[in-house]
């Protein structure tokens, strides 16, 4: 590593600074375009150890935690800087495959902030020889816990999630295994979910039953196996209510939900029967089954089953069905697609080619596609576009604030007769 004085251009999508010398591209993290730094240079990434002229579109960050903790990768940025580079990240994807369609500005999804959250819990040896645990986040591109006392992103629900999740790791100490607790906040309280604990004895099930009882814990769970459930765990789901599996799952924020829904419902308003794939514990279904029928694809048992549980006790609904059906092995045919008159997909970040091509194949008249993935989002679009569809728009949604992450809704629809010109790319 050597210390190299280098100026800013671009933001890369991952959100470091970019920085182009003459021996190539240089990434440096917490740094902005514009900005003149010192960092050490090994290959391809910088460490910032100076900011030599600053951006006049810096900020101060507002966590104490920044820059060590990895769940922020900018806090740094004005937000209309901010949000005006996350729309830009979403057209260069799109552009990249060959795909033109207007991108609407950047809505907000963080609302009251995150109601899900994953800490980390790992057991250091104190100078005596004995096991303390250090719960927290992964430290920024590292494994290496950061112990934290709270988090400003999560909403307030949470509020108590690592006062709790310290408690619950106390009977684990003796097991010395990584840990992760997988807390969400619901209607009723936090519902917890334990992972990395393996078998537990008898002992130190009743000890963290006692600790859910001291922290009013709604539920908690042992990688998705039950151990006490004082409360059941609800969320509000368009109109029905619904208990979610033990760590299955769900949008991270409320509001970030209600926009992706609304957007997603709003697209189909009018239509007949419409299929939703990857529908999950009913995100989608069970608001879009207030205007029409919809049959909802899951591979999940458990997420499909508290869909319908969901949907069997919401009053005004159309027709649902809940389909189990992996469609990564086995996606929807054409056969079977022609029955629709449009599709929803929200797929996992490895996005749904095979599904999308059957799609593309069977000519389903109004397709709207839901990503937290850019890359796969425009790779499956691309096979859309290719068939003849036009993408009428797409909207950027920012549900993890001050990441790099992006969530998308895209509405694709079959033009009828030879293939129309897509409009330019507002860009």
């Amino acid at each position: 590593m050597k210390p190299q004085k280098l100026t800013i251009e671009t933001m890369s999508a991952g959100g470091a600074g970019l920085a182009r010398p003459s021996e190539g591209l240089i990434a440096v993290s917490y740094t902005l375009p514009g900005e003149t730094v010192m960092a050490m240079v090994d290959g391809e990434r910088g460490a910032l150890q100076a900011i030599i002229k600053p951006s006049p579109e810096r900020m101060a960050p507002f966590c104490p935690q920044f820059t060590l903790c990895g769940g922020c990768a900018i806090q740094h940025w004005q937000p209309e800087a901010y949000a005006a580079w996350k729309r830009v990240l979403v057209v260069q994807a799109l552009q990249a495959n060959g795909i033109e369609a207007p991108v609407a500005a950047l809505v907000d999804g963080h609302g009251a902030g995150r109601r899900r959250a994953i800490f980390h819990a790992r057991f250091e040896r104190d100078k005596h020889g004995h096991a303390v645990p250090i719960v927290g986040f992964m430290r920024h591109r590292s494994h290496d816990i950061i112990a934290i006392s709270d988090c400003p992103l999560l909403e307030p629900g949470l509020a108590g999630a690592l006062k709790a999740g310290r408690a619950l790791v106390e009977p684990l100490t003796s097991l010395g295994k990584p840990l992760d607790i997988h807390v969400t906040a619901t209607l009723d309280g936090m519902d917890v979910d334990l992972r990395g604990t393996g078998v537990l004895s008898d002992t130190v099930r009743h000890a963290l039953v006692r600790c859910a009882e001291a922290h009013d814990l709604a539920r908690l769970s042992n990688h998705g196996v039950l151990l006490i459930e004082r409360r059941r765990p609800r969320l509000q789901i368009g109109p029905a209510l619904v208990t979610p599996p033990a760590g299955s799952f769900l949008q991270a924020t409320a509001l970030g939900e209600d926009v992706l829904a609304g957007l997603v419902s709003s697209a189909m308003q009018g239509q007949g029967l419409i299929a939703d794939l990857f529908a999950g514990i009913g995100t989608f279904a069970l608001r879009l089954a207030v205007r029409s029928p919809v049959h909802a694809y899951e591979m999940d048992q458990a997420a499909l089953a508290a869909g319908e549980q969901g949907a069997h006790t919401t009053q005004g609904l159309r027709e649902m069905r809940f389909i189990r059906r992996d469609l990564f092995r086995n996606p929807l045919l054409p056969a079977e697609l022609k029955a629709y008159d449009a599709v929803v997909l929200d797929p996992p970040r490895a996005g749904a080619l095979e599904q999308m091509r059957e799609i593309a194949a069977a000519g389903v008249p109004l397709v709207v596609s839901v990503s937290c993935n850019l890359a796969t989002f425009a790779r499956d679009a691309k096979v859309l576009v290719a068939a003849g569809y036009v993408c009428e728009g797409v909207t950027p949604v920012d549900q993890f604030r001050h990441s790099a992450h992006v969530e998308l809704v895209g509405l694709f629809r079959k033009q009828a007769g030879p293939k129309r010109r897509p409009r330019a790319m507002l860009g």
